[in-house]
């Protein structure tokens, strides 16, 4: 049983000199762990860490009231992938928002100890990722064989509506549309990679993404977000991600974002594909990560600004030139030109 004066309490951190604590600690987090265990005590090692008179630690946050639709996407997203993949992301503990003081969301998790990705723990991470997290399969029972997520999650600090779609290319066409339509809003600097986006969106994403073309997609867990700065390595020498912005798609973008930014140990790359084959047409494999690591060069042009803008142009122009040369040779087959 939770303590009374602990459940009453309507500050939005708790101190108290006794038993239960020794730094303060947020007191949503508090009554969320004496609900799992109301025999323990906990102390507050550190502003995130809270361990418990077992040793166990948990890695605890409490937000704004603003933060709530993120902190949600983001404790769905732990959700999805640890049902996937047990042990490959920190395990959700608790999540809600606090009933009596300020209405913020508030999280525990597990508390792991990181360190950087190593080339052996890249591998073992490339096979996690083939053989679980990227198997061909959806959790969520009621959407099941469906493309997107349940709730809005964020990429950085850009809001991903999200919502269930019948197909990938549907999919991938409201998750581009919602970054265009956002620089968009940025005004007339943008204007060339707001014309190229939306001819990206009408003419590439139709042609490479289409069912017809890709037939055998399947809905898989994203992490979304899988840079180097989002995974690393346990003291077991196990892989961890973390940081997600997660939805069902396709397997492949999930392998986007890794290429950027300093990318993974290289072998990575072939370790994943001997568990996980790229998707037919093969050789259409390099246009389909350039489109995928677009989607993250356009979040980072309408976050950033326009540091970004140039490699993202210099995609969409390749994918467009991509896919009129491949038309071209379909209508001279045809005898259409």
């Amino acid at each position: 049983m939770v303590p009374a004066h602990v459940w009453n309490t309507s500050v939005s951190y708790y101190q108290v000199h006794s038993n239960y604590l020794d730094m303060p600690v947020a007191a949503p987090i508090l009554r969320a762990l004496y609900a799992i265990d109301p025999n323990e005590t906990y102390i507050s090692t550190s502003a995130s860490r809270i361990t418990s008179s077992k040793s166990v630690s948990y890695f605890a946050k409490v937000g704004s009231p603003g933060d709530w639709d993120q902190w949600c996407g983001e404790a769905e997203s732990l959700k999805a992938m640890y049902a996937a993949a047990p042990g490959l992301c920190p395990k959700l503990v608790a999540f809600g928002d606090d009933p009596v003081g300020t209405k913020s969301p508030f999280m525990v998790s597990e508390y792991l100890d990181i360190s950087g990705l190593s080339g052996t723990s890249a591998k073992r991470l490339a096979k996690r990722l083939a053989l679980e997290l990227h198997k061909p399969k959806n959790n969520q029972t009621e959407h099941r064989g469906l493309f997107g997520f349940g709730c809005p999650t964020y990429c950085g600090v850009t809001r991903l509506e999200n919502g269930w779609f019948q197909t990938w290319e549907e999919c991938f066409t409201a998750l581009m549309k919602g970054l265009v339509d956002g620089i968009r809003r940025r005004g007339s600097g943008f204007a060339e990679t707001v014309r190229l986006g939306d001819e990206t969106i009408h003419k590439v994403i139709p042609y490479l993404l289409s069912p017809s073309r890709l037939t055998d997609v399947e809905p898989v867990i994203l992490h979304g977000d899988l840079w180097s700065g989002n995974v690393g390595t346990l003291s077991s020498g196990d892989p961890v991600v973390y940081d997600p912005s997660s939805y069902y798609g396709h397997n492949e973008a999930d392998l986007a974002i890794a290429r950027m930014f300093g990318g993974f140990p290289s072998d990575f790359w072939s370790e994943y594909h001997k568990h996980r084959p790229k998707t037919a047409p093969e050789d259409e494999y390099d246009e389909r990560q350039a489109l995928y690591e677009l989607f993250h060069y356009l979040n980072h042009t309408l976050i950033f600004g326009g540091g970004y803008a140039s490699p993202s142009i210099s995609r969409m122009k390749r994918l467009l030139q991509f896919v009129q040369k491949k038309r071209g040779l379909t209508r001279d087959e045809l005898g259409e030109t």
